[in-house]
């Protein structure tokens, strides 16, 4: 029987030798028992590598993101993007007038199609890949059906919502019937696609809305961010208006995305910040900016792990990828120009990032 000295010693030692076989490296217990938003993101992001001298996971050797397809056949700027569930398809829209429906394996263009108005702001692609949808400038959430289609183009659309007063900022699929779009009239619309009607309007910003965000496990829950500098969180079964308001930023609200659990949310801005909220802390627990960036956000996304932090900017450094816990930068993912539009693939072994150069990448 030892004493609690002797004790203290032999633990003293172990972690010492552990240490030196490169086992552990600080390692807070706070970390390893992976707690909250931030705790998944070390436990899930971390396995396989060591922590720093904050007890916080750290991958040895870090990941590298390679170039591994580039997708040129747009003739505008490409303004949005967005995965079909396959992880093999995306629909892009351009300021060309197209969306374009992309195989990324091959690199071929399946389908084109020409759109009523060619200031297109946002896309996106339905659950099962029946539909996509698009709107910018003509107010207009337009629905096609690519399932259905016969040939390369698609020219007539499935169906036309329109009741926003304001261009269409953002649109995202909650199922294959409804959808959820976001406006310049400083509200939040849920349709039923087939009837083509309005089921809930959610008002409560002061000011242009410019992104939306399904969360991930509960799909009446979902995330706006507006210019009014507010991202706020909503429950279509609660009402219509917010359930969480969270503030910390000084200027407009661009992009807003979920953490993979559902539990925070991250939103760019253009006061050149990237802020994680945590819902049940109802604060702020991270932020991601630097003193030698002055560009505005314009989009964002997590890996699947959390790990990962991925930013676009609309001027140097374009494109970065961030770590989630501690906040450094890990990678730059080169573009000659503004990084408009990016997301990770559902799998997450794929990034698709969309350039005003008109062209897409993928890497991995």
């Amino acid at each position: 029987k030892t004493t609690g000295q002797d004790d203290t010693v032999l633990q003293t030692q172990s972690r010492q030798e552990e240490k030196e076989h490169g086992i552990w490296s600080d390692l807070a217990p706070e970390a390893a028992a992976g707690g909250g938003a931030g705790g998944n993101a070390a436990a899930q992001g971390g396995q396989g590598g060591g922590g720093n001298k904050q007890g916080l996971y750290k991958l040895q050797p870090p990941a590298t993101f390679k170039l591994r397809r580039k997708l040129p056949g747009h003739f505008g700027k490409i303004y949005a993007l967005h995965w079909a569930s396959n992880n093999e398809d995306i629909v892009s829209a351009s300021q060309d007038g197209k969306l374009l429906i992309w195989n990324t394996a091959t690199t071929n263009k399946k389908i084109a199609i020409p759109l009523r108005s060619a200031w297109v702001m946002t896309c996106a692609y339905s659950p099962c890949r029946r539909y996509v949808a698009s709107g910018g400038l003509d107010n207009l959430c337009t629905i096609f059906n690519v399932k259905d289609s016969i040939g390369w183009d698609v020219n007539q659309p499935y169906r036309e919502l329109q009741r926003h007063e304001g261009y269409l900022s953002c649109c995202r699929f909650v199922d294959d019937n409804q959808i959820m779009t976001s406006s310049g009239d400083a509200s939040c619309i849920l349709w039923d696609i087939d009837k083509t009607t309005a089921i809930s309007s959610f008002v409560d910003h002061n000011g242009d809305v410019e992104s939306v965000a399904i969360c991930p496990n509960n799909k009446n829950i979902f995330v706006s961010g507006s210019i009014d500098a507010m991202a706020k969180v909503w429950d279509t079964r609660q009402g219509t208006n917010a359930i969480a308001n969270f503030k910390g930023h000084e200027s407009d609200i661009n992009s807003v995305e979920w953490f993979p659990d559902g539990n925070a949310f991250i939103s760019g801005s253009d006061d050149t910040t990237v802020r994680l909220f945590d819902l049940k802390a109802y604060k702020q627990l991270n932020i991601y900016c630097g003193e030698d960036i002055l560009a505005s956000v314009t989009s964002v996304g997590f890996s699947n792990s959390g790990y990962y932090l991925l930013v676009g900017y609309d001027e140097e450094p374009f494109c970065l990828a961030w770590n989630t816990m501690t906040c450094d930068r890990e990678a730059q993912l080169d573009h000659p120009t503004r990084a408009s539009c990016l997301q990770f693939s559902p799998n997450g072994y794929a990034i698709a990032t969309g350039c005003w150069d008109r062209i897409l990448r993928i890497w991995a």
